[in-house]
């Protein structure tokens, strides 16, 4: 195999690149999870939206979907001539919700282009044990 080197970097086409570093019209958004105490709080970035128009949020079989649509657009109008621009796209994300969640209790708030959805979950109490480690 003395032929071969070895190629210390590959290098993705073009538009393979533009693909995996979001460079594409289909809107994309952050997510993040963390517990407070009994609940769990998903937050996301999605600005210039308006939740009651463009924003399903629901729960079905242990799964948290958020699903919306963004619609921008943006007229210039002068004597010289006129512009249009505009942006859309659809987007959906499924947050997979922890044992104990309970799906009737969720609430969810939208404020300065944040999304954030509370689920209480069930403390765990005796589906588990501890384990003492004795030293051998």
């Amino acid at each position: 195999m003395a032929g071969l080197t070895r190629r210390d970097r590959f290098e993705l086409p073009e538009p393979m690149r533009r693909l995996f570093e979001g460079d594409w019209d289909v809107p994309a958004f952050r997510v993040e999870e963390y517990r407070d105490g009994p609940t769990m709080v998903v937050r996301a970035e999605l600005p210039s939206i308006d939740p009651e128009k463009d924003l399903d949020v629901s729960v079905t079989e242990g799964t948290l979907r958020i699903r919306g649509e963004r619609r921008e657009s943006e007229e210039q109008k002068s004597r010289n001539g006129y512009r249009s621009e505009f942006k859309y796209g659809s987007f959906t994300r499924d947050i997979q919700l922890p044992p104990g969640a309970n799906p009737d209790g969720v609430s969810a708030s939208y404020h300065d282009g944040v999304l954030e959805v509370r689920v209480p979950v069930a403390e765990d109490g005796g589906s588990g044990r501890k384990i003492t480690v004795n030293r051998a």
